[in-house]
C-alpha cells in the first residue's frame, strides 16, 4: 500500500511540474496564481512536501486541469480503439474515443432525408469535419453548406442541426460530454426517414 501511495504521489508531482513547464509558467508566476509560495510549489514538485488538497486544488485550477485527470491512474496499455458501428435512424455512428473521457470523438455516416431536422440547443461547442459528401448545417435561420475537406465549429446555444445533401455524407465530430448526450438523445428519438 505504501509503495502504491508513493508511486501515485510521484506521478502527481511529475504531472504538476510537466504542466507548469509546458504552459511556460515559472514558480513565481504559478505562486501568484495560486496564493501559494514558490518554495511550497517547488517542494511539492520535488517531493519535499506532502501533497494535500489545500495545495492540489489551487494548483489544479491554475494549471487548468481537474483533479480527476490529475489523479487518473489508468494506464495506456491498450491505446487502440476498435470502433463498432451503431445504427440510429438515418445515422450510423462509430465511437472514436473512450466513453470515459471529457471529450467525445466519433465518425458518423448520414443519409439524406426529405424531412428538415429539428434544431436543438445545448451547452458547449460542436466541431465537425466532412470526410465525404456535403453537409447542410442549419444554424439558427441560416443554412450553411460544408463541403468535403471543410470543417465547421459553432456555439451550440444557437439552434442547430446537420443533414446530408444529395447523397450519403461522412463526418468526424468532436463534442464535450454535454454535446454528446444531446446528440445521442436526438438521434435515438428522431423518427426514421421514409424508405424510398
Amino acid at each position: 500500500m505504501t509503495a502504491d501511495l508513493a508511486s501515485i504521489e510521484h506521478l502527481v508531482r511529475s504531472r504538476l511540474r510537466s504542466l507548469r513547464t509546458s504552459m511556460g509558467l515559472s514558480l513565481d508566476v504559478l505562486a501568484e496564481r495560486t496564493n501559494l509560495s514558490a518554495s511550497t510549489i517547488s517542494r511539492v514538485e520535488t517531493g519535499k512536501r506532502t501533497i494535500s488538497l489545500d495545495v492540489l486544488i489551487p494548483l489544479a485550477a491554475a494549471l487548468q486541469i481537474d483533479l480527476d485527470s490529475l489523479l487518473d491512474l489508468s494506464n495506456d496499455d491498450d491505446v487502440v480503439i476498435r470502433p463498432q458501428p451503431s445504427q440510429s435512424g438515418e445515422r450510423t455512428t462509430w465511437m472514436l474515443s473512450r466513453p470515459t473521457g471529457s471529450t467525445i470523438a466519433l465518425k458518423q455516416r448520414i443519409r439524406p432525408s426529405s424531412r428538415r431536422p429539428q434544431q436543438r440547443v445545448h451547452p458547449g461547442h460542436d466541431w465537425f469535419f466532412v470526410l465525404e459528401g456535403r453537409i447542410r448545417l442549419s444554424l439558427g435561420d441560416r443554412d450553411i453548406v460544408v463541403e468535403r475537406g471543410e470543417a465547421a465549429q459553432f456555439t451550440t446555444m444557437t439552434p442547430h442541426a446537420i443533414t446530408a445533401i444529395d447523397d450519403d455524407a461522412e463526418v468526424i465530430m468532436i463534442f464535450d460530454r454535454d454535446g454528446h448526450r444531446a446528440h445521442t438523445h436526438d438521434d435515438q428519438h428522431a423518427p426514421s426517414p421514409p424508405r424510398r
